[in-house]
């Protein structure tokens, strides 16, 4: 940071000041002194030039207010920002309370306890509570509408000085003997504090101030030291928190009166006195510190007696009150910042976060990019790129960073392009407190070695290529100089890191580079000069000050120090080659050893010109041309960038005031004499005598604009001079293309064009009527709106085609800003049916996207690709219609695959003859039968016309239904669905005969035929042939059931009896069971005792069963003899002429009449007569017909 005084307020009367407090929010300055002087002063800066902003602004006072009511001298001055209000004490110990009422103060509030003297007042961070404490040891706190909260004698001490914790939960208070005693916010002592900047110092101490910053502009770093601590003879302790056991401890060897923190606790301020060492005579100083405790700077200021410090809200300025004046100084921070690629990056911090907030700022576009870096150190740019130093986050990644002593890197280095992309990073273990950077390096410096790393970045390499590039080639990129060696430039092995903290009696304090040319900077005054790429010392130079920034001019001929004082010396490095005339020349060029300038802050080298450099001089910019300076700019800008005459300058004040929306405002671009000269010249004077002098003061950019003014005034020749002059190609090719044009008007238009002037340029063709060509300047500067209205309002037909082109390039502006119902309108009417599937897909317009379906051609290449839009949406048939449009029937089956449409996937597969069917259905059905889903394969099946798999598995399932012995319904039905499942199959089979023989035969041949291959496929004749088999058993069992229950015992008995066929799918007990108590039932013993004998030899019962069947049977043949009372038809008949006679599946009995029903579905019989009574067939549930 640099500091210089910058404006002097006398109080009237020659009153000497005891105080001054600055308020940070709304400006006022208020400060109190001897017999009741009281004043409030506000700054304010008044001008109507834009480009004139911060301190270079001319300030006046707006507010000059006395407030009267205190008689003694004030003593305690304190603000409340957040209430506005100010409160303000005497030696009397009167306590008045101000209040801002229509833009003057008045008084709100008074106190006086008439006891004691007010020593010091606080308010809290959120300015709710004031703590007021009293020399005799009186504390009181008091709310900010006048009410006091509680109040406190602390016996036996005397009070100085009181400060709240941040979070308002704690106070200090300094006694007057420099002991600080901790207390909570109720007034319960909790704790002394500990005070380790006193080791060893002997006498009386008292403190000179307390400041707790309480993070209202976020901290500098995690964990940052905040609490400083400050005694009047010049010891000084920076804590982290209220018992931090290893402050920062300064010694800043002065006697302090005051201190305070800046508004974003980076800079510490200390107010005192320093004796000089060899007169008797005291001089006022302020130091300034880094919360670590590294000294910034040293600012001397005139006067007797220095009695307070403030600063001002935002940093930039400080203001002391010394005697009977008030200095300000104005603040030029070190803010982290840099310019590369027209990209302004900058770091700030915010309250709510631990990082730095990095900006990059694209001042072209005005767009930004924003990365937060944990414990920034400094930003750092060159050309396109950007470094970031930071501390390393023990969290990061590291294996880049294992070094030869194997400890963790402790600090990083990120190369980052200009939006803030990380391209490489280095970690090292130096303290990288000073970095400079080539096209080619990187250094950084420490305070005993600097680390070269040559960086390379991607052009075309991936990532792989670039990792074994790294591998290969780290040793020779990386390099360690320890400053007190003597490099040779023998190329040594990879950097030792060890020898980087051998110390050194005289440290780095400044480097810089460029591509041929290191210079480091030592606390001696020392310089040294290394050349680059392989480091050599080549030389060595002393200057009487220790300098703080070095900067090289454009062919490292000349280096700018300047000093810690602001002093601007120029050294040259190379002896200037002389001509004949020798004296003259030396003369113009000014001698650079006797060069000096005083409060120099900023300073930059042109990029094009070794002569030529610009410096801010206070709040002047200075421009300098062989060491003679232009009158100077105000302003207070920090230098970008100094080319082509031209000088761009940020407003970095401004810009900080709100960082997180920068404004091209406080972007100032100034044009050196030079080109203000030529201009006015050329604008004034004419071309001829603006050459004649741009010709003595020759330079690219001058030239240029002499080309540029020759071609306004259609002067070709002059303008092709001027161009060939400044080597610009094009502008040579753009003058011969005007040559060649005949028309005046038409040459007037093409150079509008040159220089942007589009809508003259366009206006100017219409006016010649050639509409064509304001068409094609238009489609070059891609502004396809305005092309489609000149197309729309020319008279006559338009051209199709470019019609076509001018609604596809409107429609893809929209497509491109996601707007894709404007997108279709332009499509439409363009006939771009690409884009317009796109945007019905992005819209989930899928009826649009059938529509355009329907009207593409026939295998149009966009076709598949709507087909896989309907696919990812679930929509099965419109994808199928898709594929099979562009002849794609093999999509449209996996479509329906994976949309398990498989009844469709069957469909199409059989339509096109696709023989993978059968693999894809087994696939899917095993995958169904794993899961052990064997109801959905059998529906699979079925789907697929896969009956007889189906059928299979149906089997199955009915086979484990029965052996569970669950309902018998459930398992009649499931042997029914099975059955029915084969029927399904015999008629595939006749149906694929017929189709194959196409009515050449009769039906009976079709169906001799379908048999016939039914028997060459089918391997499960039991599944074919007996198909009804399960069912029917099921059927009679459940029938016999019923019969007995209604009471039809004979009935019952016969279809009893008839199940005996179906032992292999009922259980022989279940049947004979049955049967005992059916013929029981009815009375024919002599069958009831052929059930038992039955059971009695069946080998599946245990014995106890057997005993049990074998007791009971004993029990009914001893009551009834075991003969049927009646002879049974049944034995006699149940054996026709024709064999076996049918069973009617009605009422279970035999069919002996030739007149019957026969089921279509099933085939089974019943009498006519009982089948009458029924709407479905009782087996197989088909209807009646």
């Amino acid at each position: 940071m640099f500091i210089y005084l910058s404006k002097k307020i006398a109080i009237p009367n020659n009153i000497y000041l005891k105080c001054v407090s600055w308020n940070k929010d709304q400006g006022f300055i208020a400060c109190g002194g001897d017999d009741g002087l009281l004043r409030v002063l506000k700054l304010e800066t008044q001008t109507d030039d834009a480009k004139l902003k911060g301190l270079a602004a001319p300030s006046n006072l707006s507010m000059n207010q006395t407030l009267e009511g205190h008689s003694g001298a004030v003593q305690v001055v304190t603000w409340n920002e957040q209430y506005e209000k100010l409160t303000t004490s005497d030696q009397n110990g009167l306590i008045i309370v101000w209040m801002l009422y229509k833009g003057a103060w008045y008084e709100e509030m008074i106190n006086n306890r008439n006891k004691s003297v007010v020593r010091s007042m606080s308010w809290n961070a959120d300015g709710q509570k004031i703590c007021i404490v009293y020399e005799d040891g009186a504390v009181i706190v008091g709310s900010v509408d006048g009410n006091r909260i509680w109040g406190k004698e602390l016996k036996g001490n005397q009070l100085a000085h009181v400060a709240w914790s941040p979070d308002s939960k704690i106070l200090l208070f300094g006694m007057a003997n420099g002991e600080v005693q901790i207390y909570d916010n109720q007034g319960n002592f909790i704790m002394k504090m500990t005070i380790s900047c006193l080791a060893n110092v002997t006498g009386a101490v008292t403190i000179a101030g307390i400041h707790w910053y309480a993070g209202t502009g976020g901290y500098v770093e995690p964990d940052c030291p905040c609490l400083a601590i400050c005694f009047d003879n010049g010891r000084c302790q920076i804590m982290r928190y209220e018992n931090d056991e290893n402050p920062v401890c300064i010694d800043t060897l002065m006697n302090v009166v005051s201190i305070q923190w800046n508004h974003c606790g980076s800079v510490l301020a200390v107010a005192g006195s320093l004796r000089a060492s060899n007169v008797e005579k005291e001089f006022n100083v302020v130091q300034f510190y880094t919360p670590f405790g590294e000294h910034l700077r040293t600012l001397k200021v005139p006067g007797k007696q220095m009695t307070g410090v403030a600063w001002e809200g935002g940093g930039l300025r400080i203001g002391l009150a010394v005697d009977s004046y008030i200095y300000f100084a104005n603040i030029r921070p070190d803010y982290k910042w840099g310019y590369c690629c027209s990209t302004v990056v900058y770091a700030y911090t915010k309250p709510e976060r631990q990082e730095y907030c990095v900006v990059f700022w694209d001042t072209k576009n005005n767009e930004k990019f924003v990365k937060y870096v944990k414990s920034l150190m400094s930003i750092t740019t060159s050309g396109d790129f950007c470094i970031l130093a930071s501390k390393a986050d023990d969290t990061q990644s590291q294996e880049d960073s294992e070094l030869e002593s194997g400890s963790h890197a402790r600090y990083v280095l990120i190369l980052c392009n200009s939006i803030g992309t990380p391209l490489d990073s280095k970690y090292i273990d130096i303290d990288p407190l000073f970095v400079t950077m080539t096209k080619t390096h990187v250094i950084a410096a420490s305070k005993e070695v600097f680390y070269l790393w040559q960086y390379r970045v991607a052009k075309k390499l991936t990532a792989l290529e670039i990792n074994q590039m790294t591998r290969t080639k780290k040793e020779g990129r990386e390099r360690l100089y320890h400053i007190d060696s003597n490099p040779s430039g023998a190329n040594g092995s990879g950097p030792d890191f060890a020898k980087a903290f051998a110390p050194t009696r005289d440290p780095i304090c400044c480097i810089t580079a460029t591509d041929k040319t290191l210079i480091v900077g030592r606390e001696s005054g020392t310089i040294h000069r290394y050349s680059l790429p392989n480091v050599v010392l080549v030389q060595k130079y002393t200057l009487n000050n220790r300098a703080y920034f070095l900067s090289l001019n454009c062919n490292s001929s000349r280096l700018a120090i300047i000093d810690i004082a602001g002093v601007l010396t120029l050294l040259d490095l190379e002896v200037r080659a002389c001509t004949d005339d020798t004296t003259g020349n030396h003369q113009s060029a000014g001698d650079p050893s006797k060069f000096e300038r005083k409060d120099v802050w900023d300073m930059k080298w042109a990029n094009d010109n070794p002569d030529l450099f610009a410096m801010m001089e206070k709040t002047r910019m200075y421009v300098f041309r062989n060491l003679d300076p232009e009158e100077p700019i105000q302003t207070s800008g920090y230098i970008c960038n100094f080319e082509d005459l031209e000088i761009k300058s940020v407003l970095l004040d401004e810009i900080m005031k709100d960082p997180e929306r920068p404004n091209k405002d406080n972007l100032i671009n100034f044009e050196i004499r030079s080109l203000r000269d030529s201009r006015a010249l050329i604008e004034k004077v004419g071309i001829e005598d603006a050459s004649q002098f741009i010709e003595d003061n020759p330079h690219p950019r001058l030239w240029r604009l002499l080309a540029e003014a020759a071609l306004q005034k259609l002067d070709l020749q002059t303008a092709e001079q001027a161009f060939v002059r400044c080597k610009d190609y094009q502008g040579i090719e753009f003058v011969k293309r005007l040559g060649n044009l005949q028309s005046e008007p038409m040459k007037q238009a093409e150079v509008a064009a040159y220089f942007s002037r589009f809508e003259e340029a366009e206006r100017m063709y219409l006016d010649m009527d050639r509409r064509d060509l304001a068409i094609s300047l238009r489609i070059k500067l891609g502004d396809w709106f305005r092309v489609l209205q000149l197309l729309k309002t020319g008279s006559g037909d338009c051209d199709d085609t470019l019609l076509e082109q001018a609604y596809n390039a409107i429609g893809d502006y929209f497509a491109d800003r996601q707007k894709w119902a404007n997108a279709v309108q332009y499509y439409l009417q363009g006939h771009n049916q690409e884009r317009l599937a796109e945007c019905y897909y992005m819209l989930e317009d899928y009826d649009g996207l059938e529509r355009l379906t329907t009207v593409l051609p026939q295998n149009h290449k966009l076709l598949p690709e709507i087909g896989q839009m309907f696919v990812t949406v679930g929509m099965c048939e419109q994808a199928v219609n898709a594929y099979l449009k562009c002849n794609q029937p093999k999509a449209a089956v996996d479509t329906c695959v994976h949309l398990n449409q498989w009844n469709k996937a069957v469909e199409l597969a059989r339509t096109h003859n696709m023989k993978e069917i059968k693999s894809l259905l087994s696939k899917y059905a095993s995958h169904l039968l794993e899961k052990n889903k064997t109801l959905e394969a059998v529906e699979l099946y079925r789907k697929a016309h896969h009956f007889l798999d189906a059928a299979k598995l149906m089997f199955k399932i009915a086979d484990e239904e029965a052996k569970k012995r669950t309902r018998p319904l459930r398992v009649k039905k499931l042997y029914v669905l099975a059955a029915c499942l084969v029927e399904n199959y015999h008629e595939q089979m006749k149906t694929s005969q017929q189709s194959k023989a196409k009515g050449k035969k009769s039906e009976a041949t079709f169906a001799l035929a379908g048999l016939l291959e039914e028997d060459a496929t089918s391997s499960d004749n039991r599944i074919v042939d007996n198909a009804w088999r399960g069912a029917e058993a099921y059927h009679f069992f459940l029938l016999a059931q019923r019969q007995l229950y209604e009471g039809y015992m004979e009935n019952a008995m016969c279809t009893a009896l008839h199940l005996r066929e179906y032992e292999d799918i009922i259980p022989a007990v279940e049947i004979y069971s049955l049967l005992a108590i059916c013929s029981a039932a009815n009375r024919a013993f002599g069958t009831c005792s052929q059930a038992f004998i039955k059971l009695e030899s069946l080998e599946s019962l245990d014995p106890e069963q057997r005993q049990l069947y074998e007791d009971l049977a004993l029990e009914i043949f001893t009551k009834h003899p075991p003969k049927d009372s009646r002879a049974l038809e049944l034995d006699r008949s149940s054996e026709g002429a024709e064999g076996k006679l049918l069973t009617c599946i009605v009422t279970g009995l035999p069919i002996q009449e030739y007149q019957f029903w026969m089921c279509s579905l099933c085939k089974h019989c019943a009498l006519e007569q009982e089948i009458g009574k029924y709407n479905c067939c009782p087996l197989c549930h088909c209807p009646v017909a």
